[in-house]
């Protein structure tokens, strides 16, 4: 997985899949922020899935849908609200890390 590594509390990257949350968990991240609407692409597994898989594999979840150019101040804080809870590193995903990265720098522009 081609992770971009941002601060020491968060990378970002492309869309995960359920399968890769096991991995993703035993590098070290306690929790994943999806930064993508449900049904953005018809491959795209739900954040349902997402959310179930990453219980079970003992990652925090959380869902900051993102609709692409279109970011709200409301995202912003969201996403900042997720990264205040997590207890240690996280990884934020939307299709390709452009999103998710364009989010960690505006919250920052704003703390």
């Amino acid at each position: 997985m081609d992770l971009t590594r941002l601060s020491d509390q968060l990378a970002t990257g492309p869309q995960v899949r359920p399968e890769q949350l096991r991995e993703i968990a035993a590098s070290g991240f306690v929790g994943v922020i999806n930064n993508r609407p449900d049904g953005e692409a018809p491959d795209q597994p739900s954040s349902l899935e997402l959310e179930a898989e990453a219980k079970r594999v003992g990652l925090a979840y959380w869902h900051v849908p993102v609709v692409p150019g279109a970011m709200t101040d409301s995202d912003i804080r969201a996403f900042a609200a997720a990264l205040g809870e997590a207890d240690g590193p996280v990884l934020a995903f939307c299709r390709t890390g452009n999103r998710s990265t364009a989010l960690w720098k505006a919250s920052q522009a704003v703390s």
